[in-house]
């Protein structure tokens, strides 16, 4: 985030470079970097004549340079910008030739999501000698909460700290998803509002009390009763509680609990660290372990397995979600 805000900083101060190569795993920030050049770097004017969106799709390696070489009309220079540039990553390095000597009036950019750039070779530092690199990495999920608070800081929100969990634990670690999500919170909401698990469920549609975040709590702390009312408003609702998620979501936690059965070091700092989990969490793997002891872990994620392949149809002749679900419950406690 601090190197997003750096590259922006220095657009801003009119510090731009001819080629923007942003790659990674991430799209949102890829997305974010792209469209303040887009929007930003040339007044409106010069738009009309001076800025060209190609799609990696549809264009070639020579499409690019051909439109980068160009020369801006009436403006001091011209934005090509290159979205889905991933489609091209066989023919990608024969972008070198032209970023070792760019055209210094064409700012150039690249977008290329869910791949890397090679280091090793000669692309690479080409542009890390002329332009600017950005790799745009996943955040972990103990990572999103921190992110989500510090993006509605800037905004003039906050959020509690069971709201945030809730999101990420329902909307994984997509922060473009996230993002859209309290962009409806942030319109609907007055400013330095907090948000809370029922503005998320008025707004949102995700359940304070009926959710994933729940059930796994629920689950670990072997509450056979909140349980099963979970599970029954998951089967009166399954367009909202696909099924696959959580028990993508249970086998996540469940293989976490056995990782933290193996670990030496039990201290909160230790287990938030290796199991890459919000400090929060914590003690709901501490009681859990309790419950749940490593040989009966290993059975429950051998189960989750076999469901996973029945609630795609394996073996199960098209079962009905609610029963899926029940069958559940019985296999875990």
């Amino acid at each position: 985030m601090d190197e997003v805000k750096q590259i922006v900083a220095d657009i801003r101060k009119g510090n731009i470079r001819p080629i923007y190569f942003l790659f990674g795993e991430e799209p949102y920030y890829i997305d974010k970097i792209s469209q303040y050049i887009e929007k930003n770097v040339l007044t409106e004017d010069e738009r009309g004549f001076n800025q060209m969106v190609l799609y990696g799709k549809e264009a070639s390696i020579d499409d690019i340079v051909a439109n980068a070489k160009r020369y801006p009309m009436m403006a001091e220079r011209q934005v090509v910008i290159v979205k889905e540039a991933q489609e091209l990553s066989r023919t990608i390095e024969q972008l070198v030739d032209y970023a070792e000597n760019p055209q210094t009036t064409t700012v150039l950019v690249i977008c290329y999501k869910y791949k890397k750039l090679d280091k090793r070779k000669k692309l690479y530092k080409s542009i890390q000698k002329h332009g600017v690199l950005f790799e745009s990495k996943k955040l972990y999920e103990n990572q999103v909460s921190d992110w989500l608070r510090k993006v509605l800081q800037g905004k003039g929100y906050s959020i509690s700290h069971k709201a945030a969990i809730l999101l990420v634990e329902n909307l994984g670690t997509d922060l473009s998803r996230i993002s859209k999500e309290m962009d409806k919170l942030t319109y609907i909401l007055p400013k330095e509002s907090q948000i809370t698990p029922e503005h998320i469920e008025e707004h949102i549609g995700i359940s304070k009390d009926y959710n994933n975040f729940e059930l796994k709590k629920a689950i670990g702390e072997r509450d056979v009763l909140k349980a099963s009312k979970i599970i029954k408003y998951f089967a009166q609702n399954p367009k909202d509680n696909p099924f696959v998620l959580t028990i993508t979501l249970l086998h996540s936690f469940f293989s976490q609990l056995l990782q933290y059965h193996g670990l030496n070091d039990h201290s909160p700092k230790s287990v938030a660290s290796a199991l890459r989990i919000n400090p929060y969490f914590v003690g709901e793997y501490q009681v859990a372990a309790k419950n749940y002891p490593m040989k009966k872990v290993s059975m429950i994620i051998s189960n989750l397995r076999e469901m996973d392949l029945k609630g795609k149809g394996v073996g199960a002749n098209a079962t009905p979600q609610s029963d899926l679900l029940k069958e559940l419950l019985v296999k875990i406690f």
